[in-house]
């Protein structure tokens, strides 16, 4: 598969990095750890297998947090409540309606702490290996 392209959200001043790729009927949205790039992940197998996998039967979506990969921002330095406002960006710029969120390791925080204060815009979460 090719690299999918990147396309950037406005999110107050920063640029956040996403790709879509797949046209399943289901929206995943995989909200990273705060260290993600989503255009070297396509270049390790195992990411990719991942993602083509999850693509086969959704339409996925990747961003990279502020501060990290190719989105704006300093990592670590924003309140997770204002990265909040970063998930949304995405999610708006994409269209979703009603994505499952799916995360692991510590970006299942921000991915519960939306869904927490935006219960009726998430289909589900998956949460893989939470900390």
């Amino acid at each position: 598969m090719d690299i999918p392209q990147t396309r950037y959200a406005r999110s107050g001043d920063l640029q956040i990095a996403y790709q879509v790729v797949g046209e399943g009927p289901l929206d995943i949205v995989l909200v990273p750890t705060y260290l993600s790039n989503i255009e070297m992940y396509w270049e390790l197998p195992s990411f990719a297998r991942f993602h083509e996998r999850l693509a086969a039967f959704s339409r996925l979506i990747l961003f990279d947090r502020r501060g990290s990969g190719m989105s704006d921002g300093i990592a670590g330095a924003t309140p997770l409540e204002e990265q909040i406002d970063d998930v949304q960006a995405v999610i708006d710029a994409v269209g979703c309606e009603q994505p499952v969120l799916a995360s692991w390791l510590e970006g299942c925080t921000l991915t519960a702490l939306y869904a927490a204060s935006h219960p009726d815009l998430v289909r589900a979460l998956v949460l893989i290996s939470p900390q």
